[in-house]
């Protein structure tokens, strides 16, 4: 099955390691990320569980609940977390769906047959509180994600959700935004701060407050 932007999240019920859960009943409300590591136990993987723990406060400011999958069963889950705490730095805290039977991962395209068919690759999946799929990445088994950027994505997301503008290319919070095409430029200046028209099409303004 092939999720697209836009798509509702496919709901499932399953087995974590704090208990079972419906997805939809669990993120009711709040963003989420889903995402999938290919297996317990493995170098990769635990710096980045790890990595997700250390940035529980950030996730919670942003409104977001945070889940990991992949194929093994909860008792390895529950048996892997001291590893994560001690590499990472901080005990695990979010829930890691076990899935030996692949429903899941099959029902989000998490197994590609030419990295192996038995696990599942590194996807990512931004989901909003309308159960709208946001953003998708699949990275190789190889590559470690940088989630630094999957806040940062969030972060735009929600700049973007709440006024009529885009995020330029490598924008971080805080720098200038673009005025949307839809809006003129008198309008726009009577909206943002510091707008300046570069071209018709492209007016930069200063990031707008909540």
């Amino acid at each position: 099955m092939s999720i697209r932007l836009g798509d509702e999240a496919p709901n499932f019920t399953a087995e974590t390691t704090e208990g079972t859960i419906d997805f939809h009943q669990w993120k009711e409300g709040s963003w989420a990320v889903l995402f999938s590591h290919p297996a317990d136990y493995t170098p990769v993987c635990t710096t980045e569980l790890g990595r997700t723990a250390g940035l529980k406060s950030e996730f919670e400011k942003r409104g977001v609940k945070v889940i990991a999958i992949s194929v093994d069963p909860v008792e390895s889950h529950n048996g892997w977390a001291p590893d994560i705490a001690a590499v990472g730095g901080t005990d695990l805290n979010f829930p890691i769906i076990a899935d030996p039977d692949r429903k899941v991962s099959q029902l989000y395209d998490m197994i590609h047959p030419g990295e192996g068919d038995t696990s599942t690759v590194r996807s990512v999946f931004i989901v909003d509180p309308k159960n709208k799929v946001r953003l998708t990445l699949t990275y190789p088994k190889s590559v470690g994600r940088n989630f630094g950027e999957i806040l940062r994505v969030i972060d735009a997301l929600q700049l973007t959700d709440a006024a009529p503008v885009s995020t330029p290319v490598d924008w971080m919070p805080g720098q200038r935004i673009i005025v949307a095409p839809t809006m003129s430029t008198e309008d726009a200046r009577q909206r943002f701060e510091d707008v300046e028209e570069v071209r018709p099409y492209l007016r930069w303004a200063k990031q707008p407050t909540a």
